[in-house]
């Protein structure tokens, strides 16, 4: 081979490395961003502000100090083979000292709010273990000793740029005024040297060991969590070739997840918000995410079972997978991506799919929807009888419209919910809307069936659907249900059904309704609304700003509840619960409801099928009909209207 030929080759593969890197770094860019966002500016830690500030001083002060303390081993013959040019005594060095003072006091102030968070304010959700004290003990000893090694450099060898380290040259004026001298601090110096170099030392060899191993795994978790719609559930591929459908034992989670469990710092914010824990119930997704690291502790890493322990009916309760309500609101607050709802998916698709082990209430709802299409149990023929007389279009095969109408079985089976469906024809054949349904071509979306484990079922109903979808012409699917809408939009495209799926508040804020004819005709019962943030609508896909938008152009008077946005509180029908047994005591209805009468709403606006009847039990359990109702938005536009 010549040397121009060599070249060539050379310059070839250098050019395909680099065009490999580059697609590499375009894939992964999300990638990058969640790491430099939430990893190193740890935006979502700040969502807490105290949390924040703490977690602030501490991190940067000890990155600083790290940083720092490398460019002072750089200057020491000690530790390199050969002698750094040392900096001169310029601004640039004078600056640097400032920096590296203020860094240590960073620590040191980060460390009291700490310890004073832990040991005497004792939030609930926090818990402490000894590798918490350690921590604490650790990152107040170097800066301490940092700062006393500083402080008797500067008495055995006073210089006039002191006052640019202004902690060690003031801790340094009170050792001398105890009497420590310059020949003393010559000779404790060095100690003091070693001994920050002694606990440094220790700091970094107990990473692994200690809670500070998130130093290294949180922003590992970060960057390597799976990046998919906060809505979407991960599909089984090859369901019916699969040997063991969910997760039975430790061993069975994939490695992304065994990594997540190892991040977790047990910061307690996922407990304050889970509206489960919130209520009573024996659940936390704090305590599943902990119960799973120490069961993978035990079984994988010391072998203690090599991973053959039954996680349900061993490890967890049987019912535990069962209170979760799937709202998210602990995926919003964990700082490092910790996601515990798959892991409820996964534990109860192997209840549900592999050992059959589940309770009589998730049996039925199974058996109706394998039956029946249908959670409620009807009569597959009855999906219709909601539209009698309302002349709306059914599309038969090669038939084309401009909306495709999906209602959902909430709509077309629960009698409170059908007077809304009814409610959001009248407003769009009142808007001219081109729109036609199914008919009894439709049948269950298969959310209920995906979130209460049964992904064979989903996945039966999601093919199903999407070649009765492929059969019609429409521009985009509009549903009233963000349970519906969630799965068509976020998770039918696993299946390939990429569709245009609107929910109605958004496709009504797009119309041109005619508010400008609003009567005053039923104002007087529609005093204060308080607007309820969907779980499925807010958390999931971000739509908060259309519905209060409808309230408004509806000239309905609205009052804000505590929770809301994205701190809402769940209603307590997603994941299932709406078909499943709940005590008395720990019902997250109740509560939510309680919400609204503190914000002295004589009427709760809803735009989810699930809320409303949640609220609507919530309010008949509590006696309270003649003095607060709830509506869904579409039907508070048809009355005003």
């Amino acid at each position: 081979m010549t040397t121009e030929t060599m070249k060539s080759a050379n310059s070839a593969l250098s050019s395909n490395w680099l065009i490999r890197f580059g697609n590499w770094l375009k894939e992964h860019r999300s990638n990058f961003r969640d790491l430099f966002v939430d990893a190193i500016a740890q935006v979502r830690i700040y969502k807490k502000a105290y949390v924040g500030i703490m977690h602030a001083l501490i991190f940067w002060g000890v990155t600083i100090q790290v940083i720092g303390t490398a460019i002072n081993l750089m200057q020491m013959k000690l530790f390199t083979p050969f002698e750094l040019t040392t900096f001169p005594r310029n601004t640039a060095y004078l600056w640097y000292e400032l920096i590296m003072d203020f860094a240590g006091l960073f620590i040191l102030l980060g460390v009291i709010m700490a310890a004073l968070r832990r040991f005497i304010w004792k939030p609930k959700s926090l818990d402490t273990q000894w590798d918490d004290v350690y921590a604490l003990v650790i990152l107040t000893l170097i800066p301490l000793a940092g700062f006393t090694t500083e402080a008797f450099r500067l008495i055995a060898n006073p210089v006039e740029w002191a006052n640019w380290s202004p902690f060690g040259n003031l801790w340094a004026r009170i050792l001398m005024s105890i009497g420590v001298t310059p020949a003393t601090a010559t000779l404790l110096h060095d100690a003091f040297f070693w001994v920050h170099v002694g606990l440094g030392l220790t700091f970094a060899a107990t990473i692994p060991f200690t809670k500070l191993r998130h130093l290294v795994l949180a922003p590992l978790n970060v960057f390597f969590h799976p990046r998919k719609k906060a809505g979407e559930l991960t599909k089984i591929e090859n369901i019916e070739e699969a040997e063991i459908l969910g997760v039975g034992t430790i061993d069975q989670f994939s490695s992304s997840q065994l990594l997540m469990f190892e991040t977790c710092v047990r910061c307690g914010r996922c407990e304050e918000a889970c509206p489960a824990t919130i209520s009573g119930m024996p659940y936390s997704p704090k305590t599943l995410i902990q119960t799973l690291r120490s069961n993978m502790t035990q079984t994988l890493i010391y072998g203690n079972g090599n991973g053959t322990h039954e996680l349900l009916g061993e490890v967890l309760s049987e019912d535990f997978p069962w209170y979760c309500t799937t709202c998210g609101a602990c995926l919003k607050k964990c700082p490092t991506f910790v996601n515990p709802i798959d892991e409820i998916i996964d534990l109860r698709r192997y209840q549900v799919l592999t050992s059959g082990n589940v309770q009589k209430s998730v049996s039925e709802v199974m058996r109706n929807l394998e039956r029946q299409g249908n959670p409620w149990g009807m009569p597959a023929e009855d999906r219709v009888v909601w539209a009698d007389g309302l002349n709306i279009r059914e599309l038969a095969p090669g038939e084309e419209t401009d909306v495709l109408l999906f209602l959902g079985c909430a709509f077309a089976y629960d009698d409170r919910n059908k007077k809304v469906a009814q409610s959001f024809v009248h407003i769009l054949q009142k808007a001219g809307v081109d729109f036609a349904t199914l008919g009894m071509d439709e049948t269950c979306c298969g959310e209920t069936a995906r979130r209460m484990g049964h992904e064979y079922l989903f996945q039966v109903f999601a093919q199903q659907n999407i070649e009765t979808f492929n059969k019609v012409k429409f521009n985009r699917i509009v549903t009233q249900c963000p349970h519906c809408f969630n799965t068509l939009k976020n998770e039918y495209p696993q299946f390939g059904g990429n569709y245009r799926v609107q929910h109605y508040t958004e496709f009504l804020s797009e119309l041109d309704l005619p508010w400008e004819r609003i009567s005053a005709n039923g104002k007087s019962a529609l005093e204060k609304v308080a607007y309820h943030d969907s779980c499925y609508l807010g958390r999931y896909n971000d739509i908060y700003t259309q519905p209060r938008q409808l309230l408004k152009n509806a000239q309905v008077h609205t009052v804000e509840l505590a929770r809301r946005y994205e701190n809402s509180f769940c209603c307590g029908g997603g994941g299932g619960q709406m078909w499943l047994e709940t005590d008395a005591e720990t019902r997250i209805n109740h509560r939510r409801l309680e919400e609204v009468l503190d914000a002295k709403a004589n009427c709760v606006a809803t735009a989810c099928p699930y809320c409303l009847n949640m609220f609507d039990d919530a309010i008949r359990s509590k006696g309270l009909l003649e003095s607060i109702q709830v509506m869904d938005i579409a039907e508070i536009i048809a009355k005003r209207l």
